[in-house]
């Protein structure tokens, strides 16, 4: 039995007349009686009573044809189903954040695919660094990954999402707390609080380096997974630390945020992919991407600073 068979069978069965069945199916008369004959042979029952002027449903065909109908139309369900998918309207979708830093821009982010795409999954997988989600895009694991520019890794492309500066953190009533700005070299003699050396954080490799640049190591009296614990650390005034623009809004009690005014580079947050990963519903997420940050978010500095007191 094949859905030929059963495309006729319903035809028939509803039109009660062969003549107009053929019409409906685009056949000639001929090769659909054919086709009736061969199905009730299959099925070892007469489906229709016939004769030169009417055509009637048997008991037998009766009962196969709410059957066939269910046949037919799971069929033609998976077969959208199968087009969808095609287009990245079903499917799954891992996406790597590495919290505060991600807070904002990910549920942007899934708010809009959800709107476009309701049938996509956004499997979002947290604690990510950058370095981390990037090994994970390389080898096939994670599709999609907010990480920090610049990317090194061959084969990776991305799309800017938020234009970050790098800033930093002191608690409350710090006698720095009392300038505009800060230079890096006036934390030459500061504790630091970072994140651990073996994270993956971008971070962590970029306060190294801007403070070596300056001639110092920074000293690092405690490390911490995250940014919201980093931060409540600097605000018991264990210390404090470099962090982005994108990570104010995680503590903002107890606690100062200063620009540097050293000439540092603007640090661009990304969203990042592995340019040979053929997946449907990640280039339907991607073509989402792109209209959601088509102009990259930049983070209202003097929203969450506290004013410097004179």
């Amino acid at each position: 039995m094949e859905l030929r068979h059963i495309r006729a069978f319903i035809a028939v069965a509803e039109e009660l007349h062969f003549g107009r069945a053929a019409e409906r199916l685009h056949i000639a008369q001929p090769p659909l009686s054919q086709q009736i004959r061969q199905l009730e042979t299959h099925l070892g029952v007469r489906l229709f009573e016939r004769n030169t002027r009417s055509v009637s449903l048997t008991s037998a065909g009766e009962a196969f044809l709410e059957p066939a109908r269910a046949v037919l139309s799971g069929v033609e369900d998976a077969e959208r189903a199968a087009r969808a998918g095609g287009r990245g309207e079903y499917g799954r979708v891992t996406i790597g954040f590495a919290g505060a830093s991600s807070e904002a821009a990910l549920p942007v982010l899934a708010r809009a695919v959800r709107r476009a795409h309701p049938n996509l999954e956004l499997d979002m997988r947290g604690q990510l660094y950058a370095n981390a989600a990037l090994a994970k895009i390389a080898d096939g694991s994670l599709d999609l990954g907010f990480v920090r520019l610049p990317i090194g890794a061959p084969g990776i492309e991305h799309q800017v999402v938020e234009e970050e500066e790098l800033i930093v953190a002191m608690p409350l009533g710090h006698p720095l707390a009392a300038q505009e700005t800060v230079a890096l070299r006036d934390l030459a003699q500061e504790p630091f609080i970072t994140f651990p050396a073996d994270s993956g954080s971008s971070l962590h490799a970029i306060t190294q380096q801007v403070c070596l640049n300056e001639g110092f190591a920074p000293t690092v009296v405690q490390s911490a997974p995250d940014s919201y614990t980093i931060l409540a650390l600097v605000a018991a005034g264990v210390g404090v630390t470099l962090t982005l623009t994108s990570c104010m809004h995680a503590r903002q009690e107890d606690i100062v945020y200063r620009r540097l005014s050293d000439a540092l580079p603007t640090l661009d947050a990304a969203i990042a992919w592995r340019s040979m990963n053929s997946s449907a519903a990640l280039r339907a997420v991607l073509d989402v991407v792109r209209e959601v940050y088509a102009t990259p978010r930049r983070v209202d500095f003097d929203r969450f600073a506290t004013p410097a007191q004179s």
